[in-house]
């Protein structure tokens, strides 16, 4: 797949005047002017994150209302039902409320509504469940935002709502009681990106301050909000960043059992990044939801007992070895059909049917296509009961669900944002749907926007990279939207005769840049194609990020090469 390369602009001169306080090298300078550091105080925020600059909950819009509430239905011995997403976000959320509210209150029960028979978000099973158990006050976790009809009807049955969410805010809200949400245009709050659960930790934050509970009873929580924050995809900024920095620091020293359990299973023996928590640990706790009921989850993380918790995780474990195995064949199915069909190959987006595709694996499948084989605008679909639901993903720079919002007169639902989208239409409507959707994508987007792009932070040279500079360099970890894993740029490298092809796929490369320069190893997974563009020692450009690799006990640097081309 033919991509694009931009390097990102440089700031000489804040890149020279940080260089002076840090005294370390200047392209990792560059690296942080990038990152919107620019003084010696800002980086020390950032290379040194501290629990002590977490904000004040109570500044928060409605957080004093949230725990009055609360203590009401205390003193009252209500009933609360803890209610969530069926996602990492809403199961950690849900984690991570119950257990706190259960050690210090016993009225209290948790629910995640089912992704097929309720869908996403407060249901009508939900509220008639909270109805017929007397419940009489609801949190919400990582949803509620837009339930507006739910919520009314719950409050018509005496039924309080307290809203715990991060998603954009309409400009009517339900009416909660309280309702916990930064991105509300006159929240005070000042960070407005926090995940669903690191709402709820908020909440149980100032409910702890208010009812005198220990500082650690919440803190332990903090693994469960550090893997919200990489499985959702939340900017790693501000206190996204600290509290993700604190929670790997738990992940790695003392886990709560489920997540031990998790790691334990899926045999991660190294220090964990956030790229575990969000390739290894989110995707089992993803698949009970997608793969049958996600309140599995929940338990796991609230248990206690570390072999109870092993039993749970590898349930968990055996649904996503089912969930890979369906969303890898449904994905040979789908191209198989793009490639059986010359209309469908040559089009600007992909829609595709077939009523027997799971629905739990759409979305996966629809960014599977993206990333490895037709980077256009994707929507997979599959039957739903009566109708026919589906997910649509983007590629970076068009709106996805703006192009839903215009074949609206052919959907029965849809909802989403930017680059995600989930919709619902009749069977006698989806080749008009693909149709229109093909209209209005190949009528809209910039052709450019088809060509897969890489965002390089900046040329280097391999005389810059030694042990001292990676050393600096991992510290930029916990890794995330707004602080990506920094990509470079070396010009004019060339192979050492002992690059070679592994496992049919991948290049393992053996490079040096100079005549007499220094030798640097790499792997390019699913670059065997480019192989021809190394012979003969002619010059070639890389993109790549820097990596340790250990073998036979002994550590070394290594590229993880991106992309190569001929140099000019």
């Amino acid at each position: 797949m033919q991509k694009r390369w931009t390097v990102r602009s440089y700031q000489p001169k804040e890149e020279a005047l940080l260089q002076q306080s840090l005294r370390i090298h200047p392209l990792l300078c560059r690296l942080l002017v990038q990152r919107g550091i620019h003084t010696y105080d800002t980086a020390r925020q950032f290379f040194r994150p501290t629990l002590a600059d977490l904000h004040d909950p109570w500044t928060m819009k409605d957080m004093d209302k949230a725990v009055t509430r609360i203590e009401q239905a205390f003193m009252g011995k209500e009933k609360i039902l803890v209610y969530g997403d069926y996602d990492v976000d809403g199961t950690t959320a849900v984690a991570t409320v119950y257990d706190f509210l259960q050690r210090i209150y016993p009225h209290i029960e948790f629910y995640i509504p089912h992704r097929y028979r309720e869908g996403y978000g407060i249901s009508t099973a939900g509220i008639t469940y909270a109805i017929e158990n007397d419940f009489t006050l609801v949190i919400a976790l990582d949803c509620g935002i837009k339930s507006m009809a739910h919520i009314t009807a719950a409050k018509t049955h005496g039924i309080d709502f307290i809203i715990c969410d991060h998603h954009l805010p309409d400009a009517t809200l339900p009416p909660a009681v309280a309702i916990l949400n930064p991105k509300q245009y006159d929240c005070p709050y000042p960070y407005k990106e926090l995940s669903g659960c690191g709402i709820g930790f908020k909440l149980i934050t100032a409910l702890a301050q208010k009812l005198g509970v220990a500082e650690h009873t919440v803190l332990r929580y903090l693994d469960l909000v550090a893997t919200s924050i990489a499985a959702d995809i939340v900017p790693m900024t501000g206190e996204n960043r600290i509290l993700a920095f604190h929670g790997l620091k738990k992940v790695n020293e003392d886990p709560l059992p489920g997540i031990r359990a998790l790691i334990t299973l899926s045999e991660l023996k190294e220090k964990l990044t956030i790229s575990n928590l969000v390739f290894v640990i989110a995707p089992r706790v993803n698949a009970a939801g997608r793969m049958d009921d996600a309140r599995k989850a929940v338990n796991l993380f609230v248990e206690n007992d570390f072999e109870k918790a092993t039993e749970i995780a590898a349930i968990l474990h055996a649904d996503n070895f089912d969930r890979k195995e369906v969303d890898n064949n449904i994905t040979r199915e789908a191209v198989a059909l793009i490639q059986n069909d010359a209309t469908l190959a040559t089009r600007k987006s992909t829609v595709l049917y077939k009523p027997d595709w799971h629905k739990g694996v759409v979305g996966i499948v629809a960014s599977r296509l993206i990333d490895k084989y037709f980077y256009r605008p994707t929507i997979i679909l599959t039957q739903s009961n009566d109708q026919v639901a589906g997910s649509a993903r983007s590629v970076m720079g068009f709106n996805v669900y703006e192009a839903i919002h215009q074949c609206k007169d052919l959907l029965e639902n849809y909802g989403g944002h930017f680059y995600a989208a989930g919709l619902t239409l009749k069977p006698e409507n989806v080749e008009a749907f693909r149709q229109k959707f093909e209209e209005v994508v190949s009528t809209t987007i910039d052709p450019e926007l088809l060509i897969p792009e890489i965002v390089i932070d900046s040329e280097i040279t391999f005389y810059d990279m030694d042990k001292r500079f990676y050393n600096i360099l991992d510290q930029f970890e916990p890794l995330g939207p707004d602080n990506l894993r920094p990509i470079f740029l070396a010009r004019n490298v060339t192979d050492t005769g002992f690059s070679r092809i592994v496992k049919d796929e991948h290049i393992k490369f053996s490079i040096k840049q100079g005549e007499h320069g220094i030798v640097f190893s790499g792997i390019g997974f699913f670059m065997a194609e480019k192989f021809g563009l190394l012979s003969n020692r002619r010059p070639f450009d890389m993109v790549f990020t820097l990596d340790e690799n250990e073998w036979n006990g002994k550590t070394m640097l290594q590229l993880k090469v991106i992309d190569i081309r001929a140099s000019h």
